[in-house]
This record gives C-alpha cells, structure tokens and sequence, in this order.
C-alpha cells in the first residue's frame, strides 16, 4: 500500500509537470501584476491589455495543459512497466487527514481559479471591446483610421457601436473576422490603403439609429463654408448655405429635404458598378402608393438581376462619419480662418497646399520637408515656424504615407465640391425607359439656398430666397464641381 501511494505521488514528479508548474506560476503571477497595473492607469494602454487578457491567460493554460500531460505520461509509463495497474481507481478516503487536506485546498484552489478566470474573461471581453484595442494594438494599418476617428464628431462613441452594435451573433462574428485579420497583419499581407465601403456592415438601422433619428423634422440649419483663392493675398470667399435638411415620415410633418431619401415611405434603391459605389448608373424609385419608377443612364444596359441591389440609408450619404479625411484645400481653407496660419503670408494658401500634396515616402520624411520648404519660401519670415508647426499637424492627421491613405483614397460623399457625392444620382443623365421622367437635377435649392456668399459686407447681404452661385474666378454653368475642384491645386494654376 505504501509502495502504491508513493508511485501516485510521484506523477506529478516529472520535468514535463514541472516545467507546466513554472510557466502556470508565473503567467499567473504576471496576469496578477498587469490587472493591478491596467486598473491603476487611467489611461489604457493596447499593449498592456494584450499581454494580461491574452498573452498571459494563454501562458497559464498551457503551464496547466503541461502539468496534465505530464502527469498522464508518467502515469502511461508507469502502467506500461507493471508498476501500476491499468484497472486502478482514484480512491479518495475522507478518514485520511491527508485526503481531507488534499481536498480543501483543491476546493479552495478550483474556487479561486473560476473568480480569477470570471474576471480575467470579463476583463478580456471589455478589453477586446475598446478603443484602444480596436485602434492601437495593430499599429501600423490601424493607424489613419484611429487618428482620423480621433478628430470626427463620433471621437466619443466607442467603435464597436458602430462596427459590431449589440447582440451576440455580431460580436462572435466579428470576432471571427479578428482572426481574419489578425493574420493578415501577422503575414504583413493587408491592404494598403484598407479598402471601403466594409463589406458585410451592420445596417445603418442597427446602429447609427440607435442614437440619430432620420425621420425626425429637422428643417433648415444654417452653415457657411469659408474658402479662400489661391491669390497672392489669400482672398477669403465664404458662402454661408441654408441646408434643407427635412425629415422622413415624422407623423407630424411631411416628409422632404434631403432626408427624403431615407423615408421609409419613399424606397429608394440602387446598383453601384464600381467597389466603392460611386458610379450609379441604375436606380428604382418605390413611390407612398406602391408604384415603382426605374431610371437608369444612356450607357447602362445591363439587368438589375445580375448586381447587388442596395437599398439607400445613412451611409449612401454619410459615408464617412468616424474616418474623416480631410483634403489639403479644406485643411489649410480652415488654419486660415481660424488664424492658426497667417494670410498676410503672401500666396500661402496655394504654396501651402502644394506642399502638402507632395509625395513623400514617411511621415518623417515629410515633417522635414515641409519645414525645409516652408523656410525656403519664407526666409526670415516671423510667422514661418507657426506655418511649418501647422503644416506638420496637417499632415500628421490626414495623410498615412507608409499606408497610401489620405483623402483621394475615401470618397467622401456628403456634399458635391470634390467628390461627385449628391451628383452620382442628380447629374440629369438618369431616366425613365420611355425619357418622359428623370432624377431631378440642376435646382440647388431642393437642398440649400445659399443665403449670402463672397467676403465682407456681401455676406450681410442675405436673401431668404437664395442668391445664384457665382464663381469667384470663372464663368461656369451647368457643371458638376468635382470636375475641377479635386481637394488640391489643379494643374496649370
């Protein structure tokens, strides 16, 4: 009997099992010092999430994982040599003082561990759920997205909100989807610059209207838009717009505006040929009563049956409502009408926004650059490190050489100046099959009127009927802006 309880003990007295024990030990007490660290902080840190909710869990399961193994092989061996019989049973003797030791402290070790692995699991969850996580922990192809969501009017809603929204399915699936890319970044083979609209996103019912309300009667809202020439003395212009933003099916107003397009009365649908839908060459219009009006443009010859057919929501529109890039016009537009770069730095804008443009390797490379041309340009000038210091911040929160993202990359589709946006639909070239009806086009002010536009006294000139654009420099009709207005200085100026 006791040659027997020796050979038992002896299991676990093998450098398999041991070597299991170091490495679950110390995971453990590592997993103990990063929790006390990371609720310490107040700031959360993407690395140090990722060693105590995942690297060190994954440590301790494997020191536990080798202690079984070795125990089970020194056990199969110890069979194999006859001094154990297959047959015996694990006995356990409460009238042993030792069984009952044994026991307590495997209770007590068993409850430990389950209150241990409750928290670290919830922690792992909420950890896996975070911004910082999302955003930081893979660097480098995460990195235009994470400094662009930082300056978006979202900064405070936390990604999966919008990226997974609630329920359990989503956020296995998304999940899953993690280790797509995960290896994707382990074998340096993601995309660059990552491609959008993200195939397979929750729709917009699911998770922007859990906080926006579309159908809510917005009416008008006042907004001007400050620009300036690209002219030796920076000349501002501004055009301050009344935008009909509406409402769709609120009880107590009718539907209309530019919210028109996601009343649920009025379905409106389309096909999209290119992978980031903005060419629209086909759309079907499902009226209050239920008749159904298809248009399509001259070119388009193809059957709706063989495309995806989307129906219109938020995102049609608001496709960039986290990830803003903003293109060097709109940047170096703003810095000057907020004073962070100065205008009687004669011909800044332009020479600004040609800097910003150039094509640079690094963000390094570029911060050098900028301060070298600057400087060049500038010699001397007591304004010319507060326009290098402004450039760099420019560049560093929009352009991700190492990723080949900026602006060109992410149509934004909001608006009409650089991207086609409103036009993919309202540019008068999609009709009915017999040409008697077509997509509206031309009245700018089923959208906006522009109240008052130009610099100084003309904008106290408002007219609540709408002025008529004027282009500052040029005599243009019936043309679509972004044919020329590209987010950077056009060639030739």
């Amino acid at each position: 009997m006791k040659e027997t309880s020796l050979i038992r003990r002896r299991f676990h007295r093998n450098w398999i099992s041991l070597a299991g024990a170091i490495v679950a030990l110390g995971s453990f007490f590592a997993f103990l010092l990063l929790f006390v660290i990371d609720i310490m902080q107040h700031q959360g840190n993407p690395y140090l999430g990722i060693l105590a909710y995942v690297v060190a869990p994954m440590f301790l399961f494997l020191g536990v994982g080798l202690i079984v193994l070795g125990i089970y092989l020194e056990r199969r061996q110890a069979i194999r040599s006859g001094q154990v019989s297959a047959h015996t049973a694990f006995t356990i003797d409460l009238s042993r003082p030792r069984d009952k030791r044994v026991l307590a402290l495997f209770i007590w070790g068993t409850v430990i561990f389950l209150i241990l692995t409750a928290i670290g699991s919830t922690q792992t969850y909420h950890y896996t759920e975070s911004i910082s996580f999302c955003g930081q922990a893979c660097h480098e192809p995460m990195e235009p997205e994470f400094v662009a969501y930082q300056q978006s009017p979202h900064a405070r809603v936390e990604c999966v909100d919008c990226h997974v929204g609630s329920g359990a399915a989503y956020y296995v699936k998304a999940k899953l989807n993690g280790v797509h890319q995960l290896l994707a970044m382990v074998g340096n083979s993601y995309q660059r610059p990552i491609p959008t609209p993200i195939k397979g996103l929750r729709p917009a019912q699911d998770t922007c209207e859990q906080c926006h309300w579309p159908q809510r009667f917005s009416g008008n809202l006042d907004k001007s838009f400050h620009h300036f020439l690209s002219d030796e003395h920076n000349t501002p212009f501004s055009v301050r717009l009344l935008l009909n933003v509406g409402g769709g099916d609120h009880p107590n107003y009718p539907s209309g505006g530019i919210h028109w397009h996601v009343s649920e009365s009025n379905r409106v649908e389309y096909i999209a040929t290119d992978d980031k839908r903005q060419v629209i060459p086909w759309v079907r219009y499902t009226k209050p009563g239920g008749e159904v009006v298809e248009y399509r443009t001259k070119g388009f010859k193809g059957n709706p049956a063989d495309y995806e057919v989307r129906t219109m929501d938020c995102m049609d529109c608001h496709n960039r409502p986290a990830h803003l890039f903003n293109s060097p016009n709109d940047e170096v537009d703003l810095a000057l009408h907020t004073g962070r770069l100065d205008r009687s730095m004669p011909w800044l804008r332009s020479n600004a926004v040609w800097i910003l443009t150039r094509e640079y390797d690094t963000k390094d490379q570029a911060r050098a650059a900028i301060a070298a041309q600057v400087n060049a340009v500038y010699p001397g000038h007591p304004q010319a490190p507060a326009a290098v210091a402004e450039l760099q911040r420019i560049y560093g929160a929009n352009f991700f050489p190492e990723m080949k993202a900026d602006w060109r990359s992410y149509p934004d589709n909001r608006s009409h100046k650089e991207w086609t946006g409103c036009f993919r639909c309202h540019a008068g070239d999609h009709s009915t099959a017999d040409g008697k009806d077509s997509i509206s086009s031309g009245d700018c002010n089923g959208c906006h009127v522009i109240l008052a536009q130009g610099a100084g006294e003309d904008l106290q000139r408002l007219n609540p009927a709408g002025h008529t654009f004027f282009h500052i420099d040029s005599d243009f009709e019936m043309f679509t802006c972004s044919e020329c207005h590209n987010g950077q200085l056009q060639e030739g100026m």
